[in-house]
């Protein structure tokens, strides 16, 4: 027979990855008999775990949540996937990195000497995000959108956009119109509108994206979807009645964030999309367009698809190629690219001359 020790910790293993077991089961996994079993869980009851037993034929058993923290077992992959996640905490752009790291230390001390040389040997540099979400601002919010209760909160819109690059001090959420001359490259322009604090808003679904926490949520001053980050929040409370959920534009909250990031209401589509034919290999080529469509045409050559908020936007990602190209359409590309000759040419101009060497007086 098994050390009851180790066999009490198989025995959580498998209460944990499955809802209900039966006693007979139990015993057969383990190897032992029924009786041993119901002594096994009385001693897991003693340690913290809540285990209800089942009725039935057979009897079994279903492990609950509890009031308390007991002792957790994870197999070697679930313990390294944990230490990844801490030491990557950084990237979630939520303010836990110490909690983390104490986390992981905690871990570390009562994992075994193998696991523990396979996480000391999973070390890397993280690059901490510039904006941090508090915590605790980000379950108030997930607790909001959990049971659709109206949020208020004060907003920081900081000083003209964020490094979204937003023209949009809502949401940070790029649009066609960040650009000056967008409205003259033939892309449609929307504007935001700003408020002042408090707002007060429907919330719909909270977005983690690239470091950066989102709420989608219908704002009852303005009357229309917004986009607001959370680390610019401070929600106030209590929080308003329930609400009504509405269709979100584009169908889902996920959606919709991307659709603004890409510079349209709620299609997830780049309002400016054209066709270049690159002097480059494909494989050279793809991995410079995280969303482009890249097809080749020969061993040495290929053909771009790709969208941008402006087409002087689009021709910029395809110059920093430093390869000869061709653009293939639309029109509005090739007026654009002729557009761009003309200022680059004006800038290649000879400068005024410097102030050491312009003429006494």
């Amino acid at each position: 027979m098994t050390d009851p020790s180790s066999r009490m910790l198989d025995l959580l293993s498998l209460l944990q990855v499955r809802r209900d077991w039966s006693g007979l089961v139990l015993a057969e996994r383990l190897g032992v008999t029924t009786r041993t079993v119901r002594r096994d869980v009385d001693r897991l009851r003693e340690l913290g775990y809540r285990i209800r037993t089942l009725k039935g034929p057979d009897g079994g058993y279903r492990l609950e949540a509890g009031s308390e923290l007991p002792p957790l077992r994870f197999d070697d992959d679930q313990a390294v996937a944990i230490a990844i996640a801490l030491q990557n905490s950084p990237q979630t752009g939520v303010e836990v990195t110490e909690a983390a790291d104490r986390a992981l230390a905690t871990i570390r001390q009562l994992l075994p000497h193998r696991l523990r040389t396979r996480i000391d040997r999973l070390t890397f540099t993280t690059i901490d995000g510039a904006d941090y979400a508090d915590p605790t601002v980000i379950e108030t919010i997930s607790t909001a959108v959990a049971e659709s209760m109206v949020l208020r909160f004060d907003y920081a819109t900081g000083n003209g956009g964020g490094d979204d690059g937003s023209a949009e001090e809502d949401s940070d959420s790029p649009r066609a119109s960040d650009s000056p001359r967008a409205a003259a490259s033939g892309c449609p322009a929307s504007a935001g509108t700003s408020a002042a604090p408090p707002r007060r808003v429907e919330p719909h679904d909270l977005i983690a994206r690239s470091g950066r926490w989102y709420l989608v949520a219908w704002d009852l001053d303005a009357d229309d979807w917004r986009i607001f980050r959370a680390d610019r929040m401070s929600p106030r409370s209590p929080t308003g009645p329930r609400f009504q959920l509405r269709d979100v534009p584009g169908g889902d909250a996920a959606t919709f964030i991307e659709a603004r990031f890409k510079g349209s209401e709620s299609e997830d589509r780049w309002p400016c999309t054209g066709t270049i034919d690159v002097d480059a290999p494909a494989a050279e080529v793809a991995p410079w367009f995280r969303d482009a469509h890249v097809d080749a045409l020969t061993v040495d050559s290929c053909r771009v698809t790709l969208g941008s908020w402006s087409w002087t936007g689009l021709l910029a990602h395809v110059l920093r190629l430093d390869v000869p190209f061709r653009i293939q359409g639309p029109v509005e590309l090739l007026e654009a690219a002729r557009a761009l000759e003309v200022r680059l040419g004006r800038s290649a101009e000879d400068p005024p001359a410097s102030v050491d060497e312009r003429p006494n007086r």
